[in-house]
């Protein structure tokens, strides 16, 4: 147990009481299905059978809304394979093909797995940390991930959850965000040639050498435009009056053909994804299902939203990317140290691996003291993607910023001007506030300064179009830009 946790349990633990209280929330966490009205309201969920030649009902259509772990809490019970307990205990569960047959086939041996990540950014955000998660999770169980990387995919666009058609990639920019976006998946995941170690694949691989006719007599007449207009991400776009075009409405047709090709080649029986995900999911286990007899599986996890409704993955001063480059350690760990009080025990179920039991003891913690909670979900979170070697310098910084001490500034964020730039009438704040990342936009940046959240070092920025000029910087070489109280970036002279 880290420093930190060990001071939270030695102050949540002075009394009997405290530890009953513990021990009974430590009960609830490890069997989360047993307190099924607190989880239904965050989690609407199906689990789905697959028999003989039946299709599949459609979760999107259902008219129940109760959660998995109130609709199959018997099974859920019964589960033996470790994947699929961790998945129930730390809250992953949203639907499910035919998971006791899933069960079983888990515990009985190694199986392969895979959950595809489209290439339409140069990094992936923390947004996609829960994918991650439970292909780490899958893993660490004894089975073999498969990272899809969508190649293919993103030459056509995923409409989920879009009112308008995404912007159409170039090759070029495909391959540049291929590679960007691959090397995360080292931090989390083993890769090598042994039975449970990852591999990276691309359906460009097969998707760009398909021939359009061949593909269309022999997998077009497994798809019906009649079930393909049921699924809800359909309907709701539909629904808005929103042009859905012939290329998007394919999308759906190549995610279920990935899986058949998977399965085809590496043995993948189970796709992974996320609740939007699972009409396309379910029609690829169909596809596998009329094309080779296989009986394939989906599972979903939950879309995560924080406490206030918010997208995760999204801030006022933009995404909250996981490559180094574009994001520095010490503003992830501070975007998790930022998680709201009613966030912080879902998340640290969810993104780091602490133990349950040591979560149960944290969930204990009151008023200021939750803090220490945040701060172990930050250190944990961010040692997970950027190494726990970085923590001590992140403390040393948060320590000097914001409890008086000397002004290290090592951690943060950081641009550099030249003394031409500070010449004249200097650089302009509101660009300097955006290039930092402290704001997502210059018209941000200038309310930040308008609403008294600006300050060049301790001085509260008072003018919405002041600059930088040389003389701020008092014969030194930098000086810190503040936004707000927990967020600072460095601009340094060269």
């Amino acid at each position: 147990m880290s420093a930190i946790v060990a001071s939270c349990v030695l102050r949540a633990t002075g009394t009997a009481a405290f530890l009953a209280q513990s021990s009974s929330r430590a009960n609830a966490i490890r069997q989360p299905w047993r307190m099924a009205p607190v989880v239904a309201t965050r989690l609407s969920s199906t689990t789905t059978k697959v028999a003989n030649d039946s299709p599949v009902t459609d979760a999107e259509n259902s008219d129940d809304d109760s959660s998995i772990y109130t609709r199959e809490a018997e099974s859920l019970e019964k589960l033996e394979s470790k994947f699929l307990q961790t998945m129930r205990d730390r809250g992953f569960l949203h639907q499910c093909s035919n998971i006791e047959e899933l069960d079983k086939k888990m515990k009985d041996g190694t199986i392969s797995a895979y959950l595809g990540f489209d290439a339409t950014a140069d990094s992936l955000h923390v947004g996609s940390l829960l994918q991650i998660m439970i292909l780490r999770h899958l893993q660490n169980s004894g089975h073999k991930p498969i990272v899809l990387i969508g190649g293919g995919t993103s030459k056509v666009g995923d409409p989920t959850g879009k009112d308008e058609s995404r912007k159409l990639l170039t090759e070029e920019d495909i391959q540049n965000n291929t590679a960007g976006i691959s090397k995360v998946f080292e931090k989390f995941l083993a890769f090598g040639e042994g039975s449970t170690d990852a591999i990276m694949v691309n359906n460009d691989d097969w998707l760009s050498s398909l021939k359009y006719l061949e593909f269309l007599r022999e997998y077009g007449t497994q798809f019906t435009i009649n079930r393909m207009l049921s699924f809800e991400s359909v309907k709701q776009r539909l629904n808005r009056e929103a042009p859905f075009s012939f290329l998007e409405f394919n999308y759906m047709i190549l995610q279920a053909y990935d899986f058949l090709e998977l399965y085809r080649r590496y043995n993948a029986i189970l796709q992974l994804g996320g609740s939007d995900q699972w009409g396309n999911m379910i029609s690829g286990t169909e596809l596998g299902r009329r094309c080779e007899g296989a009986q394939l599986f989906a599972l979903t996890a939950p879309l995560i939203t924080k406490s206030d409704g918010t997208k995760m993955g999204k801030t006022a001063g933009g995404a909250i990317w996981l490559n180094a480059d574009k994001l520095s350690e010490y503003d992830y760990w501070q975007f998790w140290r930022n998680t709201s009080d009613e966030d912080v025990i879902r998340f640290l179920k969810l993104f780091t691996e602490l133990p349950l039991d040591e979560i149960a003891k944290l969930e204990g913690l009151e008023g200021q003291e939750i803090n220490q909670a945040k701060i172990v979900l930050a250190d944990e979170a961010t040692a997970m993607l950027h190494g726990r070697e970085c923590l001590g310098q992140i403390h040393e910084t948060v320590q000097n910023m914001f409890k008086g001490a000397g002004q290290s500034t090592d951690s943060l964020p950081r641009i550099f001007v030249s003394a031409a730039d500070l010449e004249g009438d200097g650089k302009r704040f509101a660009d300097l506030f955006l290039d930092l990342g402290l704001a997502s936009s210059k018209k941000e940046a200038r309310r930040l300064i308008a609403g008294g959240g600006a300050k060049l070092g301790e001085t509260k920025i008072e003018d919405e179009t002041g600059s930088l000029t040389k003389d701020d910087f008092s014969g030194g070489d930098e000086v810190v830009l503040r936004a707000g109280k927990k967020r600072a970036g460095v601009v340094e002279m060269k």
